[in-house]
């Protein structure tokens, strides 16, 4: 197969569908929706990457996304806007793989990550044999806690975390998971 058969097959693989989402690879043409979180500092709050500023950066970063990250767009299945976005790639400090997850705020408290997240430990573990997770979360953001709890994450430990640039470092729990 040619690069971009490959390609086109790989994303076709990576588009899961839950009860309200479909899980599938950002695109660029879902900038707009995405710039509605990753550029609102409220959500930005304990992100590891910076505030971004415009669309236009974030159509580049979409362009950027390595296919091997796992990385899936939470579109509503209902009226197809885009309301989040997360991964589940391989970490190699810890041997696992690790979850992240990021929403708009507008729906936040309604289950929406808890679905998304996990469809995407499912899909790993049945698409590419993942039995072990690893995740965190800013102390001072309990609610991304009980998410991960809710997915079956046990508490590991304290320690830190920093922003990609290492202008802010924050205090956090991780938390593993494994199936079997």
């Amino acid at each position: 197969l040619s690069k971009g058969c490959m390609m086109r097959r790989y994303r076709a693989l990576r588009r899961i569908e839950t009860e309200r989402l479909i899980l599938r690879p950002l695109t660029t043409e879902d900038a707009d929706d995405v710039f509605e979180w990753v550029g609102d500092p409220i959500v930005n709050r304990f992100m590891p990457y910076n505030l971004y500023a415009n669309v236009e950066q974030i159509k580049e970063w979409i362009a950027s996304i390595d296919e091997g990250h796992n990385h899936f767009g939470f579109e509503l299945a209902a009226t197809g806007k885009v309301i989040g976005s997360g991964d589940v790639s391989f970490d190699p400090e810890s041997g696992a793989y690790g979850l992240g997850y990021n929403l708009n705020r507008a729906f936040w408290g309604q289950g929406f990550t808890t679905e998304a997240s996990k469809a995407m430990i499912q899909w790993a573990y049945e698409a590419v044999g993942t039995r072990d997770f690893v995740a965190c979360h800013a102390i001072k953001n309990p609610a991304s806690g009980r998410v991960m709890q809710k997915c079956g994450f046990r508490f590991e430990r304290y320690g830190q975390y920093s922003r990609f640039d290492g202008s802010e470092t924050f205090d956090a729990a991780f938390y593993s998971l494994h199936l079997d």
